[in-house]
C-alpha cells in the first residue's frame, strides 16, 4: 500500500530546476514520479494515503555529512555556554549551575567561545577556582579542540608544573610555569581519562534528544562520529541500536569509526557499509590537526596573530601514513579531520602513498585553509571534501587576522572547489556549530553571518547558488558514503526520505533562508516530524 505526494513544489535535484508534479511511494521507496492524475489512475488500488503539500516545497531529505550526534544531544541536555557573550556571563552561568550539584559531582559545560566576547581572553584555572572551589570543573570550548579546567580537575588528572605536553597536545602554562587550566587537542585526554563513567542510559537520553532535534530541522540522517568517547565502543554502538532500531526513532546514522576503536569494529565482523538501512559503518576517522580557535590547526606558516606557533600536528607523517595503511588493510576509506593547509598536505601525502583500492571514497573533513597546489593534487584522487559552510559565519572576520590576509586566497573557497570538479558534502560539525542545515545553506549562499547587522559579505566570489548549497546536504552527503544511487535525490528506486519546507527555498530572498519553517520530515515514507502536531 502506498502514498501519493502532490500539490506543491517537488524539486527532485536530479538536475537544477527539475521538478515533479507528484510522487508515489510504497513502504520506504519512491516508486514513480509523474502527473498526479496519471499516478492516481495507475495506482488507485494501492493508494491508502494522499499527502497534499498545499503549495509547500518538497526536497530530498537533508543529511548532515559531518556531526557528532551524541555530542549534540549532550549539548541539548546539559550546561550550554554557547550563547554567553562575555567571560563574566560564562562564569556567572557556571557559578549558578554549580549550586545544584551533588557533593563531589563534576561540573561539565559545553560551548564557550571567546571570539564572541568583546575582550577575547580565555578562561583560566584561577577564575574557575574562585567561583567553583568544591567541584572539579570541565568546560569544553566550542571547537572541542580545547577545554579549561579548575585545580580540582587538574589534581584528579595529576597535571602539574612538571607534566610535559603529550604528543599532539598542549598544556598551557602561566608565566610561572604552572598549568593555567587550558588543555588543547590530545592534552584533553588527560582529563577525559579521569572523568566518571558515562552510563548507557545517559547516552540514550542524549541520542533521543539529538534525533528529535534533527527531525525538527528537516534532517533524515547524519554521518556521525561518536564511538570512541563514551566508555566503550560496544556500549555506544548498542545505544544507537536500541534508540534507532528497537525504539523506532528512525534516523539514518552512518557511523565513522575512530582509529582507536576500529579494531573492535573489525573484530565484531563489521566492514565498510555493513549494517542496515538505519545504522551502517563508514570510514576510519583520523584527526590530523586541531582547530583555528585555539591556534592548533596546522599551518604551513606561523599564525599571523601569534608567530610563536603554526599549530599542532596530531601525528607525525610516518604515524599518519601508518594509520592510512591500516585502514587499507581493513579495506576501509579514511575520513580525516584537516583544517590547516599543512595538515591537508600531510593527509594527501599519506593517501598518495597508500591509495584506496576498495569501495568508497576517502573524505577530507573541513578543508578550510588550502593552497592552489593542494586543490590540484586533491582533484586527482577518489575523495570528497566534507565542508561546513556555517564555519564562515563563526570564523569571519577574526580568522583573517589569525591566518593573515596574504594566505586567504584558497580559504573557505567552496565555489572554487566545486568549479575545480572536487565533489563536496555539507555538514554542521554539531555541536561545534548549530545543527540547522538552513543556516549552513544561508552561509554558503550569502557568505554572511546571520547575526551581523551590517551583513558584511566575505569573499563574494566564493558564494554558492542555492541549488549548489542545497545539493551539499542532499546529493553531496549521499555521494560521500557511496549512496548516490539510492539517496540524495527524488527518483524512482530511491529511498522515500523527504524534507518539506513551508516556503520555496529556490524562490526566496537568500537572507530569509534561515527563517523558513520545516513543515514535515519524512524518513522511509514515515512522517517523523510534523510542524502542525
Amino acid at each position: 500500500m502506498g502514498t501519493i505526494w502532490y500539490g506543491g513544489n517537488i524539486y527532485t535535484l536530479q538536475e537544477m530546476d527539475h521538478q515533479a508534479d507528484a510522487v508515489f511511494t510504497r513502504d520506504n521507496k519512491i516508486i514513480e514520479l509523474g502527473s498526479a492524475r496519471i499516478l492516481e489512475e495507475k495506482y488507485k488500488d494501492e493508494i491508502v494515503s494522499r499527502m497534499d503539500l498545499k503549495g509547500r516545497t518538497m526536497l530530498p531529505g537533508f543529511t548532515d555529512s559531518h556531526m557528532h550526534l551524541i555530542g549534540h544531544g549532550q549539548r541539548l541536555i546539559s550546561l550550554d555556554l554557547s550563547n554567553c557573550l562575555s567571560k563574566a556571563e560564562v562564569l556567572q552561568t557556571v557559578k549558578q549551575y554549580a549550586e545544584n550539584l551533588d557533593a563531589n559531582e563534576w561540573l561539565i559545560g559545553e560551548g564557550w567561545n571567546e571570539n564572541l566576547w568583546c575582550e577575547p581572553d580565555p578562561i583560566v584555572v584561577t577564575e574557575l577556582d574562585e567561583i567553583v572551589p568544591n567541584h572539579p570543573v570541565l568546560l569544553k570550548r566550542v571547537c572541542r579542540h580545547a577545554l579549561v579546567v579548575n585545580s580540582l580537575a587538574l589534581k584528579a588528572a595529576s597535571i602539574n608544573a612538571s607534566t610535559e605536553n603529550p604528543p599532539g597536545g598542549v598544556i598551557e602554562k602561566d608565566e610561572f610555569g604552572r598549568p593555567n587550566g587550558l588543555l588543547k587537542d590530545q592534552a584533553q585526554e588527560l582529563i577525559f581519562e579521569v572523568l566518571p563513567a558515562i552510563s548507557e542510559a545517559y547516552i540514550k537520553k542524549a541520542l533521543r534528544a539529538a534525533i528529535k532535534d534533527a527531525h525538527s530541522l528537516g534532517l533524515v540522517g547524519a554521518h556521525t562520529e561518536d564511538l570512541n568517547y563514551y566508555g566503550s565502543y560496544e556500549k555506544t554502538f548498542q545505544a544507537f541500536k536500541q534508540v534507532i532500531e528497537e525504539e523506532g526513532q528512525h534516523f539514518r546514522a552512518h557511523l565513522l569509526v575512530h582509529h582507536e576503536v576500529v579494531d573492535e569494529m573489525i573484530k565484531a565482523g563489521e566492514y565498510f557499509l555493513s549494517g542496515n538501512e538505519w545504522i551502517e559503518f563508514g570510514a576510519m576517522k583520523i584527526f590530523a590537526d586541531g582547530a583555528l580557535g585555539g591556534r592548533t590547526a596546522l599551518l604551513s606558516h606561523p599564525y599571523a596573530d601569534d608567530p610563536s606557533t603554526s599549530g599542532v600536528a596530531i601525528f607525525t607523517q610516518q604515524q599518519l601514513d601508518d594509520l592510512v595503511k591500516k585502514a587499507r588493510e581493513y579495506k576501509l576509506p579514511v575520513a580525516v579531520h584537516a583544517i590547516g593547509d599543512l595538515a591537508f598536505e600531510m593527509v594527501l601525502d599519506a593517501i598518495e602513498k597508500h591509495p584506496l583500492t576498495g569501495e568508497g571514497r576517502d573524505r577530507l573533513i573541513h578543508a578550510q585553509i588550502l593552497r592552489k597546489e593542494l586543490v590540484l593534487r586533491a582533484k586527482k584522487l577518489p575523495l570528497i571534501l566534507d565542508i561546513q559552510p556555517r564555519f564562515l559565519a563563526s570564523d569571519f572576520p577574526w580568522v583573517i587576522d589569525r591566518i593573515g590576509e596574504e594566505h586567504m586566497d584558497y580559504c573557505y573557497a567552496w565555489k572554487t572547489l566545486l568549479n575545480e570538479g572536487l565533489p563536496c558534502a555539507g555538514g554542521s560539525d554539531a555541536p561545534i556549530e548549530p545543527l540547522n542545515p538552513l543556516l549552513g545553506i544561508h552561509a554558503a549562499v550569502t557568505r554572511t553571518n546571520i547575526c551581523d547587522p551590517e551583513k558584511k559579505v566575505f569573499n563574494a566570489d566564493e558564494a554558492l547558488t542555492i541549488y549548489e548549497a542545497v545539493c551539499l546536504f542532499t546529493k553531496g552527503s549521499a555521494y560521500a558514503v557511496s549512496h548516490e544511487f539510492d539517496r540524495g535525490i527524488i527518483k524512482e528506486g530511491f529511498l522515500a526520505d523527504f524534507t518539506i519546507l513551508e516556503e520555496d527555498i529556490f524562490n526566496i530572498n537568500p537572507e530569509q533562508i534561515p527563517n523558513i519553517n520545516v513543515s514535515q520530515t519524512v524518513v522511509g515514507g514515515e512522517i517523523v516530524y510534523d510542524l502542525d502536531k
